[in-house]
């Protein structure tokens, strides 16, 4: 095979290849939280850092999760906190976070489940489980 035979052939699978179906968490703000919590939302909040190797994984692991089952997407409002901007915030000292890596699902004035630095792919998607049954109820 010569090489434009290659780069046409690998350039017509990129374009017909699936791309990812989920959209980017929403960014933390001020008040955000309780915007989405006062629609009756459920929130899925990722409290990370840019340079936290346990954060990236567990990214890794919700957006492999959120691209495989499309209705956490539909249903939860995912929202990620950056550590470095918020980590002494009003929002990490009421919910009385411990560290970045934390993930935490809200509804309504209730804290429904949380994983504290765990990567495991069954644990985080027993909380999104959680998160869409509060979702869909």
């Amino acid at each position: 095979m010569n090489r434009r035979d290659f780069l046409l052939m690998t350039s017509a699978a990129a374009v017909t290849l699936p791309t990812v179906s989920w959209a980017a968490p929403l960014t933390y703000t001020d008040g955000l939280v309780q915007e989405h919590l006062a629609k009756g939302e459920t929130v899925f909040l990722d409290f990370k850092a840019s340079w936290c190797s346990t954060c990236a994984a567990q990214e890794r692991v919700i957006n492999a999760l959120k691209d495989e089952y499309p209705d956490y997407e539909k249903a939860i409002t995912f929202i990620d906190v950056d550590w470095d901007d918020y980590g002494k915030s009003d929002l990490v000292k009421s919910l009385k976070i411990p560290r970045r890596s934390t993930l935490v699902v809200l509804k309504g004035d209730a804290e429904l489940g949380r994983i504290v630095a765990g990567t495991g792919t069954a644990q985080i998607k027993e909380l999104m489980d959680m998160a869409l049954t509060a979702a869909t109820a």
